[in-house]
């Protein structure tokens, strides 16, 4: 966990040490990165946003020879296929999951339970609005699927939130990723993304409480 939290504060770094090991098969692992943070359900504390917004900023660098263009198709589909994946799952044994299970051991009920909550306020809609909310986004395709929403409307909904989340993140990362006052502050930059993508999800626990 320690490793993870490092990875995400120091994205930027952990990037740029990828490309050098890895070259062009960055594109490979960091599609597979936000291909598994919205279709493996038990993995939402990987990074989304912030990965985009550092891949995006070092594309813009011409020192790391990173196709833009390239990141823009992949971060695109990455979400679209994992949250249809979450959603296929959600709906063969989303109702079945119980503390004994193995997908129980996982997740957990209250944020299950956060998620159905915002999916009931929202309809349709919180499909394309969850993708901008950590950890609600893994969860919103499984409830979805668990509640047997058909697929033609959950992908119409999907295909909106992936495109919407891809141009602020990349488009952001792109044009303002490389300001030296974002280079020289990246870590504080990242923590600042998380905390304005989990403002909805604190604002809605705060009002559920009060």
């Amino acid at each position: 966990m320690s490793f993870l939290i490092d990875f995400i504060l120091h994205i930027d770094t952990h990037l740029i040490t990828i490309v050098n090991t890895f070259g062009n098969w960055t594109y490979l692992i960091l599609f597979t990165i936000i291909f598994i943070e919205t279709g493996a359900v038990i993995l939402p504390f990987l990074p989304g946003d912030s990965l985009l917004f550092a891949a995006s900023a070092l594309a813009a660098n011409s020192t790391y020879h990173l196709n833009i263009w390239v990141f823009v198709l992949l971060f695109w589909l990455a979400p679209i296929l994992g949250d249809s994946l979450n959603f296929f799952i959600g709906h063969k044994i989303g109702n079945s999951i119980n503390k004994n299970s193995f997908l129980g051991r996982f997740i957990k009920e209250e944020n299950l339970e956060h998620t159905r909550a915002f999916f009931e306020k929202h309809g349709g809609v919180a499909i394309s609005l969850a993708r901008f909310m950590p950890i609600i986004r893994t969860m919103s395709p499984f409830v979805a699927g668990s509640s047997h929403m058909p697929y033609n409307k959950f992908f119409r909904y999907n295909i909106l939130g992936a495109t919407a989340w891809m141009i602020l993140c990349c488009g952001s990362g792109y044009f303002f990723g490389n300001i030296p006052f974002v280079k020289e502050h990246f870590s504080l930059v990242v923590i600042g993304i998380i905390v304005v993508s989990l403002i909805p999800a604190i604002i809605g626990v705060f009002k559920k409480r009060h």
